[in-house]
C-alpha cells in the first residue's frame, strides 16, 4: 500500500496557508490519514492530532459519540461521522477535524454495502456530512479512496 504523499502535502499547504493545526477521527481507515500527513517532514505544524476509533467503545469514549446515535443510525452512518469529526474537534486544539467510518470489506449487507463510507468535516462553524459509494473495490482500495476524499476534504475545507 502506497500512501497518498503528493495529496497530503498539497493538504498541508492549504491549512498551513490558512493557520489551521488538523485532527483526524478514523475508523475503517485504521490511522491512514493521519500516517499520509505525518509522512511529510515538518507536517508537525499543521497535524494536532489523530484518534482511531475502530470499535463503538473508542468511538463513545474518545470522540463522545453517543450510545443513542449508535443504536439508531449505525456506526457506518452520516450521524457517527458528524459526532466524531465534532468530538475530534473538541479533544484536540485543532481548528478542523475529519471523520472516517465505513464498511472496508469484505463483506457488507444489503444496507450497508461494502465500499459505503461516511465522512465528517467539523470547524468552529459547524460540521457537515457525506456519504460515498466507493463500491466492492477491495479492503485496501476502499481505505485508500477514502483516505484521499479526505484529504481532499481537508485541502479543500469541503466535499
Amino acid at each position: 500500500m502506497t500512501l497518498p504523499v503528493g495529496l497530503a502535502r498539497e493538504t498541508l499547504a492549504a491549512c498551513r496557508a490558512r493557520g489551521q493545526m488538523v485532527a483526524t477521527a478514523e475508523s475503517c481507515t485504521g490511522g491512514l490519514v493521519a500516517a499520509s500527513l505525518t509522512a511529510v517532514a515538518g507536517s508537525s505544524d499543521v497535524v494536532e492530532r489523530g484518534f482511531v476509533t475502530y470499535t463503538n467503545d473508542a468511538k463513545i469514549q474518545m470522540l463522545g459519540v453517543t450510545e443513542a446515535s449508535l443504536a439508531a443510525f449505525g456506526a457506518v452512518s452520516e450521524q457517527v461521522a458528524a459526532e466524531m469529526a465534532q468530538g475530534a474537534l473538541a479533544n484536540s486544539n485543532a481548528a478542523i477535524a475529519v471523520s472516517i467510518t465505513g464498511i472496508a470489506g469484505p463483506g457488507g449487507s444489503e444496507h450497508k454495502p461494502e465500499g459505503r463510507v461516511c465522512f465528517g468535516l467539523a470547524t468552529q462553524s459547524g460540521c457537515i456530512t457525506i456519504t460515498r459509494e466507493f463500491g466492492p473495490l477491495g479492503r485496501t482500495e476502499v481505505r485508500l479512496a477514502a483516505t484521499e476524499f479526505a484529504l481532499k476534504a481537508l485541502r479543500d475545507q469541503s466535499f
